[in-house]
């Protein structure tokens, strides 16, 4: 199953999930493991700032891809989660994306 790659935590489909906050380096191996493995990536970020930043934080070309996205049981997500709330409508810079500050979150669809 693909890995997803998010820009919100949001719960795309009715399930239990598990969501574990984890370093960066982790989120990069993570990536670079789907990718070695052949099952590749699902990207659902709408936005070219974030797409830009996380291919250059994760070493993989995370594309725009404004979907609609739907969590499988057993499929994980990274979730890129920005530490503060932009203004709405705003779409931000990729500098203004590393002065907000951000996480990377694991989630799992269990059930």
């Amino acid at each position: 199953m693909k890995l997803a790659i998010l820009n919100t935590s949001i719960v795309t489909s009715d399930g239990n999930y598990t969501v574990t906050t984890i370093p960066t380096y982790q989120a990069i191996n993570i990536c670079k493991s789907a990718m070695d493995s052949g099952y590749g990536i699902d990207s659902a970020i709408g936005h070219e700032a974030t797409a830009a930043i996380l291919t250059t934080i994760l070493g993989t070309d995370i594309p725009v891809n404004r979907q609609l996205f739907s969590q499988q049981v057993g499929q994980y997500a990274l979730v890129f989660k920005l530490n503060g709330r932009p203004d709405n409508g705003v779409e931000l810079t990729r500098e203004q994306l590393e002065e907000i500050g951000f996480t990377f979150k694991l989630m799992k669809r269990i059930k």
